[in-house]
């Protein structure tokens, strides 16, 4: 059975989430201080973990940070009461895999629990590497080399970190090269939701993706806006 980790102070919401995903049939194991979910996060094993933001003793960000750095892989989306988007922006590159903004309904936390376990990145990498649309365990662009087997990506010999998620987008990109990709469809594919939602998540993982692989973030060359439509990945940063 899936486990999932509520980390949440208030707790109405624990309560309210804890019975939804019982009723989803997943087991829930709940904290409500960032000090108790870093050690569940440690200790046990789960499947996602939905973690507020503000919480006492250790803040969300904290929790996000320290949980990658022991090298925890497990999908987290993080929950936020705030409307500022330097909140959800940093969460994202802290390692978070999605956010939700309160309030929310029961359905939409499902829906996105759904998604990130089922495009969760494995923690290591598989025996044999699950074949992508191109057949390209390593891939070359330009100056840069995806290798999918190790995740790992590098310019010129010299590597370059990405999240979890920005690697899937990544190489999403590269298989799909040349073609335009609206939103709707990165965001069913990259992050596997199945229905309409708000696609401001992939502007905010395709920007921190340009500061990081383009020569010029600002005139980006690799991935170019497609004004009304999405995207589109072109390969060639000096064409």
């Amino acid at each position: 059975m899936d486990k999932i980790l509520v980390v949440d102070d208030e707790p109405a919401i624990v309560t309210l989430l804890s019975y939804n995903l019982k009723q989803a049939g997943y087991e829930v194991v709940t904290a409500t201080d960032g000090a108790a979910a870093l050690s569940l996060g440690l200790e046990q094993s789960f499947t996602c973990i939905l973690l507020d933001l503000m919480l006492p003793k250790l803040d969300g960000m904290e929790v996000t940070k320290r949980l990658r750095q022991e090298k925890v892989r497990t999908p987290i989306i993080i929950v936020t009461a705030k409307s500022d988007e330097f909140d959800k922006v940093f969460g994202l590159e802290l390692g978070a895999d999605d956010y939700i903004t309160k309030p929310f309904s029961p359905r939409e936390v499902l829906a996105r629990i759904k998604a990130v376990i089922r495009r969760a990145v494995p923690t290591e990498p598989a025996p044999v590497a699950v074949a992508a649309p191109t057949n390209r365990a390593i891939m070359a662009v330009g100056n840069l080399q995806i290798d999918q087997n190790k995740y790992r990506v590098t310019r010129n010999g010299e590597n370059i970190s990405l999240t979890p998620k920005e690697f899937e987008l990544l190489v999403y990109f590269v298989e799909r090269e040349g073609r335009v990709l609206s939103r709707d469809a990165i965001l069913n594919h990259v992050w596997g939701y199945d229905y309409a939602s708000e696609t401001r998540i992939v502007d905010i993982h395709i920007s921190h993706l340009r500061e990081k692989i383009e020569l010029d973030p600002k005139n980006p060359r690799l991935i170019r806006t497609v004004r009304g439509f999405g995207y589109e990945f072109v390969g060639d940063e000096h064409a």
